[in-house]
């Protein structure tokens, strides 16, 4: 008897764990995105942030196996 994984259910789970990184990334930015002398270096930081979850969100969809979503999901998790 082989496991079968759930491909849409994988990309599902780690959809919310690039999520939940994306949005501690953003956290100590969102404070400083409040602070006039530093918004704009915050929202620079915060723009590359969205640009590469963006690539990560791409790559995690066209993730063909377990294997290679694993490779793909943040540290920690």
């Amino acid at each position: 008897m082989s496991i079968t994984i759930d491909m849409t259910k994988a990309k599902v789970i780690a959809h919310d764990a690039r999520r939940v990184s994306r949005n501690a990334q953003f956290a100590p930015l969102d404070i400083k995105a409040t602070i006039p002398a530093e918004s704009t270096a915050a929202e620079a930081a915060r723009a590359v942030i969205r640009t590469n979850d963006a690539a990560l969100q791409v790559s995690m969809d066209a993730a063909s196996d377990a294997d290679a979503l694993k490779l793909l999901m943040p540290a920690g998790e």
